[in-house]
């Protein structure tokens, strides 16, 4: 019975056993810097806080989710900074999603703690992105694509945000070909449900490589991230590792 429980979970997006966790607590050396994905040097490190703004009180002082948080740091396109230094850095999981289907991602999005300074820098939604390596398998050239997550303005800012759900809000966008294909490419994002409908509609069934949380290449951004959803796990960072927390 416990073997088939396993392996029914293991079919689920994110699949836990797979993940190998241990009261909860994914393993943390399928957690880090996607090496390969690595553009200048970036920082994207597991910390304490942040903490505050300075006078702000409440949850929205505080990580969302424990005591720390995903810490993101990227050089971008900065006025007065000549030349420009575009910097990329993605967080995320390399082994324990691989394979997975796309099609049953629900649930995803996260917590952002947004300051006034990087909205400087690049506007309203200058914010990180959740980033989903994928295979498209939309036709026999197509077999890799990042899929994007392009989130819609923070309603707070110099302090940590409510869920942002990345299923109806934001804009998702394909790179390569299977943006020119689908129409959800980066001049014309998606909703959720019309990335879905363009795969569905085409009888693709995309299967998932990697899953990262992310920033780059367009403007600098200091911030953090914490509270990382897909499906009914929640990735809860913190100095000492990623916890994988059971969410219904």
């Amino acid at each position: 019975m416990a073997a088939l429980l396993v392996a029914v979970i293991a079919m689920i997006l994110p699949g836990t056993a797979v993940a190998g966790t241990d009261g909860g607590r994914a393993l943390a050396d399928h957690w880090g810097v996607i090496t390969r994905n690595t553009i200048g040097s970036p920082v994207a490190a597991l910390r304490n806080g942040p903490y505050g703004s300075f006078g702000v009180t409440g949850t929205s002082a505080r990580p969302p989710y424990g005591r720390g948080s995903l810490g993101i740091e990227v050089v971008g396109a900065t006025p007065g900074v000549n030349p420009p230094v575009v910097e990329k850095v993605d967080f995320g999981n390399e082994v324990d999603f691989y394979g997975k289907s796309l099609l049953s991602l629900r649930r995803a999005g996260f917590h952002v703690f947004q300051t006034g300074e990087n909205i400087s820098y690049g506007g309203v939604t200058n914010m990180p992105n959740i980033r989903i390596e994928i295979d498209p398998n939309l036709n026999s050239t197509s077999d890799y694509s990042s899929l994007v997550w392009l989130p819609a303005a923070s309603p707070t800012v110099n302090s940590w945000s409510p869920f942002l759900d990345a299923t109806t809000t934001g804009g998702w966008f394909l790179t390569g070909n299977a943006g020119a294909v689908t129409g959800c490419a980066l001049a014309t994002p998606c909703t959720f449900s019309a990335l879905k409908a363009a795969f569905t509609s085409r009888n693709a069934r995309p299967t998932v490589l990697t899953v990262s949380v992310g920033k780059g290449r367009d403007f600098m951004w200091t911030g953090a991230v914490d509270g990382l959803r897909l499906n009914d796990y929640v990735y809860d960072f913190e100095p000492d590792g990623v916890k994988a927390l059971h969410k219904r």
